[in-house]
């Protein structure tokens, strides 16, 4: 394969195969399967008309619209972030909504202005698909330490220990992609290029960049959360 290609679409079906193994499964060990089909439908529906919503966007090619899409990405992984945590409401929305646009924000700027240095600096091709993978894995992990720190707060109302034991906990997931990077796995973005034509070294350069927003954006997001969760 030269160049990334149109899957048929009896060929994508195909993908879903090992899916519905896997919730059979769940039926017959009595666990919720209606949430996995749930899931997965959703997922479906999401990445295709997504798929023709970036089309629009990528040929409008304007600022407001990628300022726009950000905006709501921000907006839309805080509420998922939110999600599995005791605290809700405003307030809390908007903690996490802090952390994930400081430090999303910063880290978007710096990589799309200065390490890949865009020409134009807002091609959304590039920067929509960059903002997307800092804000969902700070998202993760915002809810990892949100309830991590809830939990060992119950236990130890210590905060300093709690905080500390809680943003080491919710890190465990970025620091096992680095070790297992090129290892266990190549990552989404490089094996895009890889399957699109680009040559493994420069594919290689870009992740190395891509890892190193994602932990960096992820660790920020969550210290910063901590930091306005301080009593």
């Amino acid at each position: 394969m030269n160049s990334a290609e149109l899957i048929p679409l009896n060929n994508l079906l195909i993908a879903f195969f090992p899916v519905a193994i896997l919730i059979t499964v769940l039926h017959a060990w009595g666990l919720n399967a209606s949430q996995a089909i749930y899931a997965n439908i959703r997922m479906l529906l999401q990445l295709l008309i997504v798929g023709y919503v970036l089309t629009f966007i990528f040929e409008t090619d304007r600022l407001s619209i990628v300022l726009l899409v950000i905006v709501f990405m921000i907006g839309v992984s805080s509420w998922i972030a939110m999600r599995p945590l005791p605290d809700r409401g405003i307030k809390a929305l908007f903690v996490i909504m802090a952390a994930l646009g400081i430090s999303g924000l910063a880290v978007l700027i710096l990589v799309t202005q200065v390490v890949l240095n865009l020409s134009k600096g807002y091609e959304p091709s590039i920067v929509i698909p960059i903002a997307g993978m800092i804000f969902a894995n700070s998202m993760n992990t915002i809810s990892l330490v949100g309830e991590r720190l809830h939990s060992e707060l119950k236990q130890d109302p210590n905060f300093t220990r709690a905080r500390a034991i809680s943003l080491e906990t919710a890190m465990i997931p970025q620091i096992n992609a680095l070790l297992a990077v090129g290892l266990v796995s190549l990552p989404g973005m490089m094996t895009g290029q890889i399957l699109a034509g680009v040559e493994p070294i420069i594919a290689a350069g870009y992740q190395i960049v891509v890892m190193c927003m994602i932990f960096s954006s992820a660790g920020l997001s969550a210290a910063i959360y901590l930091a306005m969760k301080k009593p």
